[in-house]
């Protein structure tokens, strides 16, 4: 059986995706082996091409699409699902280029927003998304940008929310946030591609018609074990999109158009799927 490197988040969203393509629960003649990183982490291990498959910000893929295209099952993107921007106290939304601001990776969809929102935004340090709170509550930073299953926790560490970068987003452009997607390496060959991203939009569907199988998978690879959190992470994250992003893609084709203009990512004259 032929196997391909499968990288994804250990975030709830990306297990219940990805329960049944790794467990054995599709019928097919290839496998996957599964690679657990943090986002930013498989950014850039897809930049080495040490990937066969794998979710990558839609930051990241502008950096990547030379090598790799977007599948069309598997994403992440909607509405009320972006990063915010919290600290311990009211900041005022002019002042953070003053500021020091912990983000979760430069090649996340999150960074490219706040470039976009904030751009004179320098003081800017790198760390694990899950980190982030902790760094804003002891006041090792001003403010943080976080992501995944924090926006709905960030209220537990005595933080406030300066501003959803989604919410922004949304207005800014009348379209949904698109946040990650996922990738295979152009040279696996059409065929092969389509295949995989069939079989990811089937490994949806049998987490949807099986939604408590995947639960014990999704609760030892989360950072937030809460079964109501996990919910809200799942519901959020994983929608009709997810199964195809249909006219979602306008969103991904703007937000890269925008980062060329900035030169923000590479300019690239690949198609965006391989079909």
């Amino acid at each position: 059986m032929k196997e391909f490197s499968l990288g994804y988040s250990p975030c709830p969203n990306d297990t219940f995706i990805f329960y049944a393509l790794t467990h054995c629960r599709l019928a097919c003649d290839i496998g996957f082996r599964e690679v657990l990183k943090d986002v930013e982490y498989l950014n850039c291990m897809a930049l080495l091409k040490k990937l066969d498959v794998t979710k990558a910000s839609y930051h990241g893929f502008g950096f990547l699409r030379d090598d790799y295209c977007l599948l069309h099952s598997g994403s992440a993107l909607g509405s009320g699902c972006g990063p915010l921007i919290v600290a311990r106290g009211g900041i005022d939304q002019k002042d953070l280029a003053n500021k020091k601001i912990a983000i979760p990776g430069r090649m996340t969809t999150a960074y490219l927003l706040l470039q976009l929102f904030a751009p004179d935004a320098k003081n800017i340090v790198e760390m694990p998304f899950d980190r982030i709170m902790n760094a804003v509550g002891m006041g090792t930073v001003d403010a943080g940008l976080i992501i995944h299953e924090s926006r709905f926790t960030y209220l537990q560490y005595g933080l406030v929310k300066i501003m959803d970068l989604g919410e922004w987003w949304e207005k800014e452009t009348g379209l949904p946030i698109p946040l990650g997607g996922i990738l295979a390496r152009r040279d696996l060959g059409v065929p092969v591609i389509r295949k995989i991203d069939i079989l990811i939009r089937q490994s949806i569907e049998y987490a949807f018609a099986h939604p408590g199988e995947p639960r014990e998978y999704i609760k030892k690879n989360a950072q937030e074990m809460d079964d109501d959190v996990i919910d809200q992470h799942i519901k959020l994250y994983v929608n009709d999109h997810t199964l195809d992003i249909g006219e979602g893609i306008v969103a991904v084709e703007k937000l890269l158009k925008i980062a060329e203009e900035l030169n923000l990512i590479p300019r690239s004259e690949k198609t965006i799927f391989v079909d």
